[in-house]
């Protein structure tokens, strides 16, 4: 009994200082520190990049690749806490995630309405943070062009910038998003996220090769560079 409790008090004291130390790199809030060490010792998470998208300014976009069910709960974890997550129905109703969701402001996506957008606008002009999820498509379906197009509008209507987020190797999750047969699945797979920094659609189309593509296309090859590490 004495060696069992040591053993779990050895534990919660290195979670605490592991959490501690998340804390203090990332201006994190001590629930979400403590929230994202499982995920920190697991995955032996490559997370330096995440001071871009911490310290990139309101009003911003955060615009996630969406490989599985875990960036919900990282971005919960390390983006500030007054970021209004935009959850597919899944992840909205999950009840694993329910204690991620705590940390934040979510709400549903409705995919007959893709965004209210006038509410979204009004959060980010009142210097607000977004997180959108994008699907993890090498070229985006009719719906997907859709949620594109309805947030290149929405950061064009509040001048706002849009920080691409790519968790590399969490295709290979075993509850990843992508095709059972198609990737190969692996229990504690490394994972490195990158994070591009902020940019207005107008800066994007001002750098794209071309300037005269439709603005979707212009954030969905943005958010892909996002793919390519540092």
């Amino acid at each position: 009994m004495t060696l069992t409790l040591s053993l779990l008090a050895g534990i919660a004291i290195a979670w605490v200082l592991v959490a501690t130390v998340d804390r203090l790199r990332f201006g994190i809030d001590a629930g979400q520190a403590l929230l994202y060490v499982p995920f920190k010792l697991a995955y032996r998470i490559s997370d330096g990049r995440m001071q871009v998208a911490r310290k990139a300014p309101p009003p911003v976009i955060y615009a996630i690749v969406h490989q599985s069910r875990l960036e919900p709960a990282l971005m919960l974890s390390l983006l500030p806490t007054d970021t209004l997550h935009i959850l597919d129905p899944d992840s909205a109703r999950s009840a694993w995630l329910e204690p991620w969701r705590a940390l934040g402001r979510t709400i549903a996506f409705n995919a007959e309405h893709i965004f209210v957008s006038r509410r979204l606008v009004r959060v980010l002009k009142g210097r607000g943070r977004l997180a959108v999820y994008f699907p993890d498509d090498p070229e985006p379906d009719a719906k997907a062009l859709r949620l594109y197009r309805a947030v290149a509008r929405i950061a064009m209507q509040a001048d706002a910038g849009i920080v691409p987020i790519f968790v590399g190797g969490a295709r290979h999750l075993p509850f990843s998003l992508a095709p059972a047969g198609g990737t190969r699945r692996r229990l504690f797979p490394h994972l490195a996220i990158n994070v591009l920094k902020p940019m207005t659609v107008a800066e994007m189309t001002a750098a794209a090769n071309d300037p005269s593509a439709p603005v979707r296309k212009v954030l969905f090859d943005r958010i892909s560079e996002a793919r390519s590490p540092p």
